[in-house]
């Protein structure tokens, strides 16, 4: 009897291991492949004649055009919250109200004090691992409410790690970054740069400035006549 129980149970467990051990290659597998299907891409496409539906420009009162890569993949609400205030004009005529040297240029409050924001409702916090590097474009929000974000969004001069899954990284400067360090400083400055036009590349808007940038002047040798 004892004989014919063993059997039967090496029976049941040769027929077991198979399904056991392939229930572990999955979870394997699946240990492998979820970092895959979670990972960001860090790497940004720096030429701004592709994918223009995730370019923003800003036109500065510096005479500068600053071009902006909004990652979707990063933040897609804030990216989408991002394009749809710029396609409204909400960024055109706003100063950026908080420069510090060393540090970001922050915009995007229309009433220049920091304090204000659009009639839209603020967004759910979508924090990343992306670095806070040179170029790097996050939204502000409140230090005590991280769910705050609603218009504001800063440039970043330098990294400033301690940023990093504390602010929503949803974009990075691909050109005309000479424009974002040749805004004034201040908070706020006494004569703060302007955003004049803010769009978005589809929509194939041209630059637009307040008027001509005065060019430096050309000295003319003087003649003397002998």
């Amino acid at each position: 009897m004892m004989t014919r129980s063993f059997v039967a149970a090496l029976a049941l467990l040769s027929f077991m291991a198979p399904a056991a051990h392939a229930q572990e290659e999955a979870l394997q597998d699946q240990a492998v492949t979820a970092p895959t299907q979670n990972r960001l891409p860090i790497a940004v496409n720096a030429d701004v004649t592709q994918d223009l539906e995730n370019i923003l420009f800003l036109d500065l009162s510096n005479g500068k055009r600053v071009a902006i890569r909004l990652m979707p993949q990063w933040a897609p609400k804030h990216v989408e919250r991002i394009k749809t205030l710029t396609r409204e004009g909400f960024y055109d005529g706003v100063v950026f109200h908080r420069v510090i040297d060393g540090f970001m240029a922050q915009t995007g409050d229309p009433t220049g004090t920091g304090r204000g924001g659009s009639e839209l409702p603020d967004l759910e916090a979508e924090f990343n691992v992306l670095p806070h590097v040179r170029g790097t474009v996050a939204m502000a929000r409140t230090a005590t409410d991280k769910n705050s974000a609603n218009s504001q969004f800063f440039i970043m001069f330098y990294p400033r790690f301690s940023l990093d899954r504390n602010y929503t990284n949803f974009g990075r400067v691909i050109s005309g970054m000479d424009a974002v360090d040749a805004i004034t400083r201040g908070e706020p400055p006494a004569n703060p740069t302007v955003i004049v036009q803010a769009s978005i590349g589809a929509d194939n808007k041209p630059p637009k400035f307040d008027a001509p940038v005065p060019q430096p002047a050309v000295e003319v040798p003087t003649i003397t006549a002998n």
